[in-house]
């Protein structure tokens, strides 16, 4: 925004970011032979921590028209978002990869090494979601910025319905995850008009005691 460059090179640049910070977590969080999800989570949210600093200072020096729209963007918005052709051609892609690798998937959820006595491959599973996540996430965070909750809430809601077969949970997540976004933009556009909110605050506002309510249901099964 800041430089002024076209939308597509703009995407591609973000795109080559996301692609290197993910290669960053991913080597700052490996030790020799062990690939640890906490220990991947936690790098990834240290990594983030600096990296909102220097999107705050990026705040800071920006002249005042772009700071609304960098704001916005911030927290979610799809009003510049252009027909994203080359992150449909990623989903059609990643429809394909989760259909294949469903029944692995199906075996990782009964733990590593349960997975691994059923003659899955764990280690190149792991890697190969790494990599799809974080594509999947650099692809939609390009386009419309944050929108928070979408991907905590709606794949637990499916599971909720009956449906743990990850053949149709990651595609059906895909889909309702899309489609509640599409409802949110259209009353964050309405609901205040004309004043028009960024639809990762209404996200927001409805998912957090979503996911409160099935952190508490989760809490209450496990006792």
């Amino acid at each position: 925004m800041l430089l002024g460059l076209t939308m597509d090179v703009g995407y591609l640049l973000g795109f080559a970011g996301a692609a290197a910070v993910a290669m960053l977590v991913a080597l700052l969080s490996y030790r020799v032979a062990d690939w640890n999800p906490y220990r991947l989570t936690l790098t990834g949210v240290m990594v983030a921590a600096g990296l909102n600093a220097v999107i705050s200072l990026v705040l800071v020096l920006a002249p005042s028209y772009a700071v609304k729209g960098m704001l916005f963007w911030l927290m979610g918005d799809l009003s510049y978002a252009e027909p994203p052709f080359g992150a449909a051609l990623l989903l059609c892609f990643l429809f394909v990869l989760s259909i294949a690798l469903g029944p692995e998937l199906n075996a990782l959820t009964l733990g590593r090494f349960k997975a691994a006595s059923l003659g899955v491959a764990t280690r190149r599973l792991e890697y190969t979601l790494y990599v799809a996540a974080a594509a999947a996430t650099a692809a939609a965070v390009i386009i419309a910025g944050p929108i928070g909750f979408v991907g905590l809430i709606v794949p637990h809601l499916i599971r909720l319905c009956g449906v743990h077969d990850h053949r149709l949970l990651v595609p059906l997540a895909a889909l309702v995850g899309g489609s509640l976004v599409v409802i949110a933009d259209t009353v964050a556009r309405s609901a205040w008009a004309p004043v028009q909110l960024p639809v990762g605050i209404l996200t927001a506002l409805v998912g957090v005691p979503v996911l409160l309510v099935l952190l508490a249901r989760q809490v209450d099964a496990a006792r």
